[in-house]
């Protein structure tokens, strides 16, 4: 038996309801727009989808649509080597969502490539988060008063 994997929970509050964080994030075609390690490139292909990562072709299985908001995918590196993403939006109030990230520190990984690997999670989650937020000259705005 295998000894577990260092882990880092990442996380970012999105500034809309869960359902609506579900239905952006489910859907892989959006995944270019703020998935910069697997985004690029991201076609279907067959069961899977592909994307051109880092270090070559990767394919990317994620969970069936289910009211829970899990996100979980799976994806698996050019030498067949596979890894899980768990991932997961949950409800805050009716107008903001909590979205988590489990990066696995991978076999053979060290230190300093791990950090790097949460340091590029973040950036990318925060990336969503801002794309994710209102036009800044919506927020804070009055209502026009009737005529």
């Amino acid at each position: 038996m295998s000894a577990p994997l260092p882990v880092l929970v990442l996380h970012v509050t999105l500034p809309v309801a869960a359902a609506q964080a579900y239905a952006f994030l489910s859907d892989p075609r959006n995944m270019a727009q703020w998935a910069s390690g697997l985004g690029q490139g991201l076609t279907q292909e067959g069961g899977a989808w592909v994307a051109e990562g880092e270090t070559g072709k990767v394919a990317i299985r994620f969970a069936e649509p289910n009211p829970y908001g899990v996100l979980d995918h799976e994806v698996t590196l050019p030498g067949g080597a596979r890894v899980a993403v768990p991932m997961r939006v949950v409800a805050n109030g009716d107008a903001a969502s909590e979205l988590t990230f489990t990066l696995f520190r991978q076999p053979g990984m060290d230190d300093k490539k791990f950090t790097e690997d949460a340091k590029w999670v973040m950036r990318d989650l925060q990336t969503l988060q801002q794309l994710l937020s209102p036009p800044a000259d919506s927020v804070g705005q009055a209502a026009a008063p009737a005529p």
